[in-house]
């Protein structure tokens, strides 16, 4: 399967971006989708997960309570809602998936398939 991240952008501290991600060449409804991020000199560290079916979702702490997860697997895309952007959330995000898989899945070595990075900047 192949991912496409979009939605990276420049914006102020407290305001609020959504990330898209869209897949082809697979059957999306059967994958879990994650997101990731990372920043210049740190390894790449985990966001957000999400269920094949949608149902469960797993946050990183650092996120939790503002961003938020989901997927429309009509349109083969998962999203990431991020409310209440501080700088510390600039890194560039990357989506990716596994087939089957799980939503407790965090580790980025359990991932398949991975899109390009799409740059998020937040000015304070």
């Amino acid at each position: 399967v192949q991912l496409q991240a979009s939605g990276g952008g420049l914006v102020q501290s407290g305001g609020s971006l959504r990330l898209s991600c869209a897949a082809s060449g697979g059957t999306f409804r059967t994958y879990t989708m994650a997101w990731f991020r990372q920043t210049p000199g740190k390894e790449r560290e985990f966001v957000a997960s999400i269920s094949w079916g949608g149902a469960t979702t797993k946050y990183a702490d650092s996120v939790k309570g503002r961003f938020t997860i989901s997927r429309d697997n009509a349109k083969n895309t998962v999203y990431l809602q991020m409310n209440s952007l501080i700088p510390e959330d600039t890194a560039d995000y990357y989506c990716a998936g596994v087939q089957s898989g799980s939503s407790r899945y965090a580790e980025t070595h359990l991932y398949d398939y991975w899109g390009q990075g799409t740059l998020v900047t937040v000015s304070s």
